[in-house]
């Protein structure tokens, strides 16, 4: 009995490893990406914000998630909060260029909320912040596929990762971004 308790709790801890065990040698502040546009987005400049990093593409089935993660947007950014969308053709359903994308957002969307060129967010080719995420919350912060949704808190740090068929309006997510914010 004892045995089985002990492998029950083992497997427990593998399974449901958090942020909180982590060992940070970075935070997300450390780190910068190229904005759509070209310029730098320095993370050090959301210090003390809590950061939705979503990986985006414009010919997916989620895509119509766009409206509503620019809902989000519109909602808490001035309580704290910041949307980063990443471009991305790790699963071969995004446009060629930046400026396509930034046109295919605009256009159809009106997204005004940060968006970075185009990475990879999964493998050896992904972008720093993506293996970051991965070495200090597991595997259920690489994404699966596309709009899947790592939130991370005003210290920096992953707190939680949505998959794709979590909207981003849903009260999971919301709930979870008040919590950060209060």
């Amino acid at each position: 009995m004892k045995k089985i308790i002990v492998l029950t709790i083992t497997i427990f801890m593998i399974f449901f490893k958090n942020y909180a065990s982590a060992n940070y040698n970075k935070l997300i502040y450390d780190f910068e990406i190229n904005s759509i546009t070209g310029e730098i987005i320095n993370f050090s400049d959301y210090q003390n914000k809590a950061i939705l990093l979503v990986n985006v593409a414009s010919y997916c089935g989620f895509t119509k998630q766009y409206a509503d993660l620019q809902k989000l947007w519109e909602l808490y950014r001035d309580k704290g909060f910041v949307v980063i969308g990443v471009p991305s053709n790790s699963f071969k359903q995004e446009k060629n260029s930046e400026k396509e994308v930034k046109n295919f957002c605009e256009v159809n969307f009106n997204i005004n909320f940060p968006l970075t060129s185009i990475y990879e967010v999964k493998g050896d080719n992904a972008h720093e912040i993506y293996k970051w995420a991965k070495k200090n919350y597991g595997n259920s912060a690489v994404p699966k596929w596309n709009f899947h949704k790592i939130l991370i808190d005003k210290d920096g740090k992953v707190i939680d990762t949505f998959v794709s068929f979590t909207n981003p309006m849903s009260n999971k997510i919301t709930s979870a971004i008040e919590k950060l914010l209060n």
